[in-house]
């Protein structure tokens, strides 16, 4: 195969969540249309473990990645240094030989924006956020976009919708996410026995990382109104924290405890079996209390065959047919929450059509292969001389 180039990978975390795995499948695309990747982590993890084996070249340097817990004085001038460290990274790599492209995973990740545009280099910016605030950051980051990125990837129109606002050049592109459904049509009979879950009940389940805006709280005030209701169900949370949000883990198990649901509801923290998790489950549930743009596990949760009920909170609203294959919810509606699912828990044939139904629309909307296809076309775009 022609070597078409060096494409270098940014992307803001170590962790193996929906955005890292949307950016294993993008580079894996790129490598299969004969670009040299590397990608550049800000530390080790389960992240760079999956890249190696799967044969990509990965390098580690601290990348300046923003965060909330940033914006102070000390906070600022630390990122500044960071950055400027990342910068010479790269320009390192770039003294080395020719880069063909940057190619910055989520807007956490800045510094390949400004080295693109200071070294005449094309840049792409796949971006998954959602930010309301504060109003100088969407600012910050829509100047940053507009100045290095002609057609920025959009994970969903809630996402473009929200950025095009603030945006005066750049041209969103939308690409839903797609993935491989393999491992969440296979057989489930036994996934429950394995997880040691009990036989006789109605598992309900929600994955996410532990953040203010994935909204496990609200999750625990519905979980603890249904089981004044139903006898048979369980409940299991996946997710550890993201690091600075260790005190949301700690609220949790104390409502918990408070609430007497050690029995009812099960905290697994951090796992890389979410396929048998979903398989184990009946329901599952997406508690979101801020945007979230295209939550990868909802189609997870939809080629598995499950029934979603999630809140009106960015790209769901895409995925979900309300009243078909799930439900949606206000933000903070627990009432209608504890409604909706006890409809789905009384009348378990319905859910599982549901389910069936959501199968279908994940096939034929969010397909691998249509992502693979949007994919290839916009590389096509952005680097004319890769078209074959």
């Amino acid at each position: 195969m022609i070597n078409r180039g060096k494409i270098i990978f940014l992307h803001s975390g170590t962790d193996l969540y929906g955005a890292a795995k949307i950016l294993l499948y993008v580079m894996g695309i790129f490598k299969n249309q004969g670009f040299e990747i590397l990608v550049i982590l800000p530390g080790k993890g389960p992240l760079k473990a999956e890249l190696e084996n799967r044969g990509f070249n990965v390098q580690i340097t601290n990348l300046g990645i923003l965060r909330r817990k940033h914006f102070t004085p000390y906070g600022i001038f630390n990122r500044l240094k960071r950055l400027y460290k990342s910068y010479k990274f790269l320009e390192k790599i770039h003294q080395q030989e020719k880069i063909e492209l940057i190619y910055s995973n989520t807007l956490a990740v800045i510094v390949g924006a400004i080295f693109s545009k200071h070294k005449g280099i094309p840049h792409c910016w796949h971006i998954h956020e959602i930010i309301a605030s504060p109003r100088f950051l969407i600012r910050f980051l829509a100047n940053r976009i507009d100045s290095s990125t002609r057609n920025p990837i959009m994970v969903s129109e809630a996402v473009a919708n929200h950025w095009e606002k603030f945006l005066k050049k750049a041209k969103p592109v939308v690409i839903h996410n797609g993935i491989v459904y393999k491992p969440f049509f296979e057989p489930k009979q036994e996934a429950r026995r394995e997880l040691k879950l009990p036989k006789n009940k109605t598992i309900i389940t929600m994955v996410g990382r532990i953040n203010p805006g994935k909204g496990q709280s609200f999750f625990l005030e519905i979980a603890k109104e249904l089981v004044r209701k139903h006898k048979n169900i369980h409940f299991l949370m996946v997710g550890d924290p993201y690091p600075g949000y260790e005190q949301i883990l700690e609220s949790i198990n104390y409502y918990i405890s408070k609430n007497n649901l050690q029995a009812n509801v099960e905290y697994l923290g951090f796992r890389e079996d979410i396929p048998e998790i979903l398989k184990a489950s009946d329901i599952f549930v997406l508690p979101s209390i801020l945007p979230d743009s295209f939550p990868t596990v909802v189609l997870e949760a939809m080629a598995t065959g499950l029934p979603v009920v999630a809140t009106r909170s960015g790209g769901v609203e895409e995925m979900i047919i309300d009243g078909e294959t799930g439900f949606l919810i206000d933000i903070g509606d627990a009432k209608k929450g504890v409604e909706r699912l006890s409809d789905l828990i009384t009348r378990p044939e319905h859910a599982q059509q549901m389910g069936k139904r959501g199968q279908i629309e994940v096939m034929q909307n969010y397909s691998y292969e249509k992502f693979t296809q949007n994919i290839q076309n916009y590389i096509c775009q952005i680097l004319p001389a890769t078209k074959s």
